[in-house]
């Protein structure tokens, strides 16, 4: 076996110098590797076989797709070319994308549309709220592009959105996955006092990463942001997600997830990055599926209160089922 062939560095459940109870060795383990950096004409890793999307019988997707339409709506799960779409659509559930559909990020890993949006509708809410009341939804996920273009990145579209489905829907349960409204903590404030079940914020990938895949982000800022949502109601579900494969390191990564948990943060998803074309970040490596449940114990060890890690897991999978 060569160095290719195994985890980059094999932790003995220590983060910082210091042993995680619980937490046998993460080990090494062969795993796809693709050594070139982001470059477009890398070539292309094949799936593995854990990697494969089994499509549900049914055409659920072209008929949740033709409702949310017919409510001017957008899903992330279309705009992120998620590859769950077809079994959560087929489960009759979606994430609402608020704040249109161009981003003003140049995230190198997302499928969304770049560019300078012109227009913020705020009928949105009462849209998303008579949306998941027509297609009986009692777990929404809401989540947005990122507005820098707006004084408080979109705070107050998703404050008015979650107050529009309480309000529509009485028992329903909202998480939201914002963004980092450039670290205004009066933004943070103005979303959490609307009353959302869970707050999430995606760290996505390692501090060294930050620079390359999610540019107009900051690493500290994005920690300090799920640590003051932890200070401002010290009640409220916290939970961030990571993609795995970039190009990190296994000590990275644990160091981000112990980084994470210190926030007080609740809950974790870590899933497997899958390249949306050639034109975004490359997949640098595949995870087997035993590093995923490994990655998933130490995080228990961490404190989570809840780990979600396997190949397919994405921030909003199955939501409704993590808390």
């Amino acid at each position: 076996m060569t160095d290719q062939d195994k985890i980059s560095i094999s932790i003995s459940g220590r983060i910082a110098g210091q042993k995680v109870p619980g937490v046998k060795e993460l080990g090494a383990g062969k795993m796809a590797r693709n050594t070139a950096r982001f470059d477009q004409n890398a070539p292309v890793l094949r799936k593995p076989p854990w990697i494969r999307v089994r499509l549900p019988p049914g055409n659920a997707v072209a008929e949740l797709k033709s409702r949310l339409r017919e409510n001017h709506l957008v899903t992330v799960c279309e705009e992120a070319s998620c590859p769950n779409i077809h079994e959560c659509f087929n489960k009759g559930t979606a994430t609402f994308m608020i704040l249109g559909d161009v981003c003003t990020r140049g995230c190198t890993f997302c499928d969304v549309m770049k560019g300078r949006p012109t227009t913020t509708d705020w009928a949105e809410p009462a849209r998303v709220a008579d949306a998941a009341l027509e297609l009986g939804l009692k777990y929404v996920v809401v989540t947005s592009v990122d507005r820098d273009d707006m004084s408080d990145g979109g705070a107050e579209m998703f404050a008015r959105t979650i107050r529009a489905l309480k309000h529509r829907i009485p028992d329903i349960e909202v998480e939201v996955l914002i963004p980092d409204f450039q670290g205004d903590p009066k933004a943070l404030e103005t979303v959490i006092e609307a009353g959302p079940d869970v707050l999430n914020h995606n760290m996505e990938t390692v501090p060294r990463l930050y620079s390359t895949v999610r540019r107009g982000a900051k690493y500290r800022q994005s920690l300090e942001l799920l640590s003051m949502a932890r200070s401002i109601d010290r009640h409220l579900t916290t939970k961030s997600g990571l993609m795995v494969g970039l190009g990190e390191s296994m000590r990275e990564l644990l160091h981000t997830m112990a980084d994470i948990r210190h926030t007080g943060c609740d809950l974790l998803t870590i899933g497997q990055y899958l390249s949306p074309s050639t034109d975004h970040h490359p997949v640098i490596q595949f995870y087997l599926p035993r590093t995923f449940e490994r990655l998933g114990r130490y995080g228990h060890a961490l404190g989570f209160r809840n780990v979600f890690s396997g190949p397919m897991v994405r921030s909003s999978y199955h939501a409704f089922e993590e808390r």
